[in-house]
């Protein structure tokens, strides 16, 4: 059998490590909610399900909906992305490689088979709990690194800081309510200009910056949650790049596959 990869999560950290897989060869089916939450959109393959299809450094998602179809996009080179969040086709389709990519930064609420790789990003795993391996998703020396025993650092729940920019870069809800969009992934914001809007509350910007990410317009959020993302180097390729950590995130994950003698030889198998 060729490897067969499913993961847990469309957003651009996940697709920066969908992306790698696929580009070496993997047939990679990803899951995700009926509607995502994703901010950096452009990089998301989460957005296929809005979309149906995106097209994310060259490689094309598409929204499927049955296993006849992830097959079809397999031949076509292309990412399937299939709404499951509660991965009901792992009991049809069981893989060889299981990726928990959604970044809940908690403990995964299901069991997995032993002959499975099952892999975490992020806080929340532990290796030889509820995991076999887990990636390190923080900046850092020990970013992309695998860990076959232990775990990835906690959540420090501080946002990375970008050019001295730190809490203030995030954009998070300012109360419940359904989201407005009111500017678009990619533009230059100044200071004081309105970005998104929820209920009666308009977020505006602190400091000019390029609208690296924001989610989709119209959903529900709760307070605190994380809407936007503000990048004050002011480059508006870095919105349609997938980013330094997801691709080091993405090694990690390929290092972690390639050590399994198995999974390694069925990697390059015809389908």
């Amino acid at each position: 059998m060729p490897l067969y990869t499913v993961i847990r999560g469309g957003g651009d950290l996940a697709s920066g490590v969908a992306y790698r897989l696929a580009k070496i060869g993997a047939r990679v089916l990803i899951t995700e909610l009926a509607q995502p939450l994703a901010v950096r959109r452009l990089v998301s393959f989460a957005q296929a399900v809005y979309n149906h299809e995106i097209e994310v450094e060259g490689l094309m998602a598409r929204r499927v909906t049955n296993p006849a179809e992830i097959i079809e996009c397999w031949n076509l080179n292309k990412i399937p992305v299939l709404v499951d969040p509660d991965c009901h086709i792992l009991q049809t389709s069981p893989p060889s490689v299981l990726i928990d990519a959604r970044m809940t930064k908690r403990s995964p609420e299901l069991e997995y088979p032993a002959e499975w790789l099952n892999i975490g990003l992020g806080p929340g795993f532990l290796v030889g709990t509820n995991c076999d391996a887990a990636i390190e998703t923080q900046r850092g020396f020990y970013m992309g690194r695998v860990f076959w025993q232990g775990s990835p650092e906690a959540d420090t729940q501080m946002p990375e800081s970008v050019d001295n920019r730190q809490i203030e870069r995030v954009l998070r809800a300012p109360q419940a309510g359904i989201f407005e969009e009111l500017a678009s992934i990619g533009e230059l914001v100044r200071a004081g200009e309105p970005i998104a809007r929820v209920g009666d509350c308009t977020i505006q910007a602190k400091f000019p910056g390029i609208l690296r990410g924001l989610i989709k317009g119209g959903l529900l959020v709760t307070q605190g949650m994380k809407i936007g993302d503000l990048d004050p180097r002011l480059d508006p390729r870095f919105s349609h790049l997938i980013s330094d950590k997801a691709l080091a995130v993405g090694g990690g994950v390929i290092e972690a596959i390639l050590t399994i003698p198995r999974l390694r030889e069925a990697l390059w198998q015809p389908l």
